[in-house]
């Protein structure tokens, strides 16, 4: 897969858009079937993560990447870079600094597994990361919707599930994002998830645009 070819035939006016408007952007079919299950069979010969991190669901890819992984990082982060620096100037933040990228990492659901809600505590981090889904809904497993909820000040939280099939991907925001209100712009707090797997087995794909912050 060569990585800048693939992500031009997608409208990144309209996803830039969408993000500034939802925190979240969907790339559909980013990976063919064929590369998704190779990802996904990769699990259990990825690196486990550092101590601390749940091994039997999370390991990371080291290289060399499957399916251009590593280009996909820089081609990615390119094409993000101008609303990240956009994001920080609304929020009064310095633009994120460029760091070496950390590795993509694996997780794996089985039965009843879930993934908490999280959010990247470093405000100086690359405010988008990429999330991919490498099994078949409703064939590999059911269940594991891939959720985020938005939180703005003195608002309930607002709920979103992202519709996601096998080979597809989503750019999301990793922790905040600004909002244009009465009074200028205010910073709203993202969180995603993934909800209970009731069976079979589920393999997502998280890829970092950064060094700073934990897998999206």
């Amino acid at each position: 897969m060569s990585a800048p070819l693939s992500l031009r035939r997608y409208d990144w006016d309209h996803i830039q858009r969408q993000l500034d408007a939802e925190g979240w952007a969907p790339l559909p079919a980013l990976f063919s079937a064929a590369q998704a299950v190779a990802m996904a069979r990769a699990f259990d010969d990825a690196q486990a993560m550092p101590s601390g991190v749940d091994g039997d669901t999370w390991r990371s890819l080291r290289p060399p990447l499957p399916s251009g992984l590593d280009a996909l990082q820089g081609a990615l982060r390119a094409r993000l870079a101008p609303l990240a620096d956009a994001w920080a100037r609304r929020l009064g933040r310095a633009a994120p600094a460029a760091t070496a990228m950390a590795p993509p990492c694996l997780n794996r659901l089985r039965q009843d597994g879930f993934l908490p809600l999280r959010h990247a505590a470093d405000d100086a981090a690359f405010p988008f990361g990429l999330i991919a889904l490498l099994s078949e809904p409703g064939q590999d497993f059911t269940g594991g919707e891939f959720v985020m909820t938005e939180q703005r000040p003195r608002q309930q939280s607002r709920p979103m599930v992202l519709p996601l099939q096998r080979g597809d991907a989503a750019v999301i925001a990793v922790a905040h994002r600004p909002v244009h209100g009465a009074n200028g712009d205010y910073r709203a707090t993202l969180r995603h998830a993934v909800s209970r797997v009731r069976s079979g087995e589920r393999v997502g794909l998280s890829l970092p645009l950064d060094g700073l912050s934990a897998p999206p």
